[in-house]
């Protein structure tokens, strides 16, 4: 296997500079350290991480905790952190709680206290006061990927204006019947998101003065099936029925066309469909939606927790991320 003289011999710098570069460390130019980075990947370097970590204190690995690995928003920002903490020979600590509230309590009380790991990226997870205070106890540098949180730094898009955006979008085209399929959670999720998408969905119907009917305002829980099921019993109502659907997630989108189709309505002749996301299979689907880039989310949060663990200033504030309206063919006038 090849040792560390071996990539300072391909890149023409010193092995302390490898080091310093490998693992972060400031006072390395970008363009040594990406030098370095490539010649490690290209030779199949692995630094030793019980050496190094003797050598800063550390141990290396970032806890990532995850509400659940079974939604394609969690997989993406998680793909994103791992790039990033690869190419900076960390390691990654998962926690996936797969929704069990004793789950949480045994990486907040047990594993987070022991001090595994040098800092803690948490995706749409909201914390409780305690442990809030177990984590100012330790020192993490800590972000949340996916919804602003109280007290701590985020990685994620504007949930309102997103909302407000992708509802104009529909009431552009001439709807006036809208429905929202919203994302109520589990408990101990960030109740951020879907609270402020419905704030952006009610604040473009009343600037467009249009009225909220709380009967088209149903949960979808964030997944395919909940919302199918949801937006067949809304289509299954007696009375008239909406003319387009804002769903707070593309997967919520997709259970709302399948519905559409379960009660021989056509998309969008009878019925506009738009999401948030852009998920990878929005484009088979047809879907219009707002897109944003979960995988750069998450990588962006590892690059500012990185920093910070290399010695540079901690960031005060929360980054904002972009998100763009994608049109395609789930949305038209009604007729």
């Amino acid at each position: 296997m090849p040792g560390i003289e071996e990539v300072a011999r391909a890149t023409g710098v010193s092995t302390a500079t490898v080091s310093r570069a490998l693992r972060g460390l400031p006072n390395v130019s970008d363009k040594t350290r990406a030098a370095v980075r490539r010649a490690a990947d290209e030779l199949g370097y692995v630094a030793s991480s019980s050496a190094s970590g003797l050598a800063s204190g550390r141990t290396l690995a970032m806890g990532v905790v995850v509400p659940s690995v079974s939604r394609w928003f969690y997989t993406q920002v998680l793909e994103g952190v791992d790039a990033e903490l690869r190419s900076a020979s960390y390691d990654m600590i998962l926690f996936n709680l797969g929704g069990h509230r004793g789950d949480r309590e045994r990486v907040f009380h047990r594993s987070i206290l022991r001090k595994r790991t040098d800092a803690l990226l948490a995706l749409c997870l909201d914390f409780t006061t305690e442990e809030r205070e177990q984590l100012s106890t330790l020192g993490h540098p800590t972000m949340v990927v996916g919804g602003p949180v109280k007290g701590l730094r985020s990685v994620g898009i504007d949930e309102t204006s997103t909302a407000y955006t992708a509802t104009s979008h529909l009431i552009a085209l001439g709807h006036t019947d809208i429905a929202h399929l919203g994302g109520e959670d589990e408990e101990g999720l960030n109740s951020q998101v879907p609270i402020g998408r419905l704030h952006g969905f009610k604040d473009a119907m009343r600037d467009a003065g249009l009225p909220v009917r709380p009967e088209w305002v149903i949960p979808g829980g964030f997944s395919l099936p909940e919302s199918r099921a949801a937006m067949n019993r809304l289509l299954d109502r007696p009375g008239p029925r909406p003319t387009a659907v804002f769903a707070g997630s593309d997967e919520m989108a997709f259970g709302a066309i399948l519905a559409a189709g379960d009660r021989g309505l056509r998309v969008p002749e009878d019925l506009s469909v738009i999401g948030i996301d852009d998920h990878d299979y929005a484009a088979g689907f047809g879907l219009t939606t707002m897109a944003q880039d979960p995988f750069e989310q998450g990588a962006t949060a590892a690059r500012i927790l990185l920093d910070e663990l290399a010695g540079a200033e901690p960031r005060a504030t929360s980054v904002r991320s972009p998100v763009s309206l994608v049109v395609r063919s789930s949305t038209a006038p009604p007729r």
